[in-house]
């Protein structure tokens, strides 16, 4: 399941874990009420038929999918890596069903703090828009993962500063006034 921690702030090896010392881990209530990043766990190798992602995907309307891999020896690894570390938000929630691999999102909490979220197979995780965050690769430096969409996908990110897009504000506002979600796996 999905481990996650107050990121230490450095510009060393960002596949590595940052954590503060001692460790600051939170909880995945804790992530979701300071966030609103919502945690799952999904069997990874028959998800096709797992009923927790079937609920999710009729709930909140998810008709597209596709799978990327991304690792070491992707064509151009190293701009790929930095773009996704690079700190953005996008307009529509972030689906993603970790199948193979492991890797790391850092989200910003309500005080503007790092979150490290580790992610290994079965885990998906719901990014809400408007959400300043990131991914980096873990030291192991592979990763697959389904994508999810409602309608025809945008995978438009919107670098930081973006404070004046609609997404943003009805992000903070939701934050402030508490997130509110069923949650599948309680």
């Amino acid at each position: 399941m999905v481990r996650c921690w107050y990121m230490e702030e450095s510009s060393f090896d960002q596949r590595l874990e940052h954590h503060f010392d001692p460790c600051q881990y939170l909880s995945l209530l804790e992530l979701f009420d300071c966030t609103g990043v919502e945690c799952f766990k999904v069997d990874h190798e028959s998800y096709e038929t797992d009923e927790t992602l079937k609920n999710l995907r009729t709930e909140r309307g998810y008709t597209f999918e596709d799978e990327i891999h991304f690792h070491s020896g992707s064509p151009n690894y190293e701009e790929k890596l930095q773009n996704f570390y690079t700190e953005h938000l996008h307009t529509h929630e972030e689906i993603r069903l970790i199948v193979a691999g492991s890797g790391y999102f850092d989200v910003r909490d309500k005080d503007d703090r790092w979150i490290r979220l580790k992610v290994t197979a079965g885990d998906l995780i719901i990014i809400p828009s408007g959400i300043y965050h990131r991914f980096t690769l873990d030291v192991n430096n592979y990763i697959k993962a389904k994508r999810y969409f409602i309608g025809i996908p945008i995978w438009l990110p919107y670098n930081r500063p973006a404070e004046d897009m609609f997404c943003r504000k009805e992000y903070l506002e939701r934050l402030e006034q508490g997130f509110k979600v069923e949650r599948l796996n309680a």
